[in-house]
């Protein structure tokens, strides 16, 4: 969200926006999934997240593309994006079993 409001800053108000509502689904998803009706709806919750996260990254990689902001800042984003969609594809291929 920090970085979403700084790429508003520059003006740049579509990629913040997809930034934005990729990000934040992710969150939504998860806290749905917890409270999921069955285990198929857990799964299905998580693998929406699991996508949403992949769409952060690559608005993340188009915002370095674009040089709105810091390579550095995103970087770090990048990595904790990175780590994200393998925690919640861990969990999916675990509900699976």
């Amino acid at each position: 969200m920090r970085i979403a409001k700084s790429i508003r800053e520059c003006r740049e108000y579509d990629l913040a926006s997809q930034l934005w509502r990729s990000g934040t689904s992710i969150g939504a998803n998860v806290e749905e999934a917890q409270a999921a009706q069955s285990r198929a709806d857990f799964k299905s919750k998580l693998s929406i997240a699991a996508k949403e996260a992949r769409e952060v990254h690559y608005w993340l990689r188009l915002t370095i593309d674009s040089g709105v902001l810091s390579t550095e800042e995103i970087k770090r984003a990048l990595r904790n994006a990175d780590e994200l969609k393998r925690i919640l594809t861990s969990i999916i291929k675990s509900a699976s079993s």
